[in-house]
């Protein structure tokens, strides 16, 4: 990528949506598809039924949903719902009694105080319906943890670390998703490029630069959709024709930040996906910003920090990845720059790698196999495994067979992630396929 390509994909001008206000209703060249555009709700082109507020802003009457929707995933919506995330107490709860009773238990005001107190503000607005009207509207999906392309093994991190005592590493209850992509496919070998808002030109031609060069491996790109770093690792990513997820801290139908709808318009269009926590109609707000930056780290094996002041969301989300046990990165900049002094800050108190190439992400990242030297060639063969795959290895022994299920079960990865690596190690040599499951290879050791 160029320098005048990159800095025509940092500053947007070789996409004239990005500027252009959601409007409801219809259909555009514009729109992604099978999907109406973010920033259009239902409400937009009809009057609200009932009129009002929710104590926490969102319309209490909206169309209802028409397609039926299992009681299950209307459980994790009404949940979403009547907690503001992270919500521990709740999620904690969810985790012992499952959605369904502990939906019902919420409802009837049947739980702990913790909970209770979590929820009673709330607990009344029962909007499922609603909430699934405007997602339909939006072209959006609900991802519960039930699903196959829940991201289980990125968020398990967050479970990880609330055990160690990590503050707010609280797994989500569910997502809403807009866009084709799987979400547990984009998040499996993704890295996170976040920075300053106000950024410079240095830091937006850097950003979309390795946004680009990430996005050409076939390393999906994540980032917050907010203007400066994170959209031109957005428009990096997308000039490259690579994924890219926008994660909000708001509604995915909220239209949030105006600037950025066509460009969350074109990532669902060119088979990314925005995603969020907060149920369809949340507006923004600066808390939710913070606590969203947890599920950026999360979803991703690294922290890139292009720019960053001295306290900002960047660090956070910087904070958040290293406590998570993930990779942290910072690109310098001159030292004369403001918006460069957080980096700085972090690589000069060894809290992140110092990083200004694609190589170097990727090795420092160190599960794509990116280096090439001689040196950093694998002294085992299992060492060019990335973890996944090593972590289904070692689940295999070479004295007897083991089922897929007993494979995925000691080695804590999803079933079908485990069914799809078997094969895989079998054709390297590193696993054999007998009568009663697999096993490993005595010589791959």
């Amino acid at each position: 990528m160029s320098l005048d390509e990159s800095r025509r994909a940092a500053r947007g001008s070789t996409s004239s949506d990005d500027s252009r206000p959601a409007v409801g209703g219809g259909t555009s060249a514009d729109q992604p598809r099978h999907a109406a555009r973010i920033g259009a709700s239902p409400d937009e082109s009809r009057p609200e039924e009932g009129g009002g507020k929710s104590p926490d802003g969102q319309p209490k009457s909206l169309p209802t949903a028409t397609a039926a929707v299992d009681e299950l995933r209307r459980a994790r919506a009404y949940l979403l719902r009547v907690a503001e995330p992270p919500a521990a107490a709740l999620v904690a709860f969810v985790a012992r009694h499952g959605p369904i009773d502990a939906a019902a238990r919420v409802r009837r005001g049947d739980c702990p105080p913790d909970v209770l107190k979590a929820t009673e503000a709330r607990r009344e607005y029962d909007l499922v319906g609603q909430d699934f009207a405007r997602a339909a509207a939006a072209g959006a999906r609900l991802v519960v943890p039930e699903d196959d392309e829940w991201p289980a093994w990125p968020l398990l991190a967050l479970e990880l670390a609330a055990r160690r005592g990590v503050t707010e590493a609280v797994p989500p209850l569910a997502l809403w998703v807009s866009g084709e992509v799987a979400l547990g496919t984009a998040a499996d070998r993704a890295v996170a490029v976040v920075g300053a808002r106000a950024a410079t030109e240095y830091g937006e031609h850097h950003a979309a630069e390795l946004s680009y060069g990430l996005a050409t491996r076939g390393v999906p790109v994540f980032s917050g959709a907010a203007y400066g770093i994170d959209g031109a690792a957005h428009r990096g990513a997308l000039a490259a024709g690579g994924v890219t997820v926008a994660v909000l801290g708001c509604a995915v139908d909220a239209g949030y930040p105006a600037g950025h709808v066509g460009l969350l318009n074109r990532i669902v269009r060119n088979g990314g996906a925005v995603v969020s926590e907060y149920p369809p109609g949340t507006p923004p707000a600066r808390h939710r910003f913070l606590v969203r930056n947890r599920l950026i780290a999360a979803l991703t094996e690294g922290t890139l920090v292009v720019e960053a002041g001295r306290r900002s969301g960047a660090r956070n989300t910087a904070g958040t990845a290293s406590a998570l046990g993930k990779v942290v990165m910072a690109v310098p900049g001159p030292v004369s720059s403001g918006m460069s002094v957080g980096c700085h800050e972090l690589i000069r108190d060894a809290r992140a790698t110092l990083v200004s190439t694609v190589d170097e992400v990727l090795e420092t990242v160190g599960r794509f196999g990116i280096a090439e030297d001689q040196a950093a060639r694998p002294k085992r063969p299992t060492d060019r495994l990335g973890p996944e795959a090593l972590r289904a290895y070692e689940a295999l022994t070479a004295r007897s067979d083991r089922s897929d299920t007993e494979i995925a079960a000691e080695s804590g990865l999803p079933l079908r992630k485990v069914r799809a690596l078997l094969p895989a190690l079998e054709i390297d040599g590193f696993a054999v396929r007998g009568e009663a499951g697999w096993r490993r290879r005595r010589e791959s050791a």
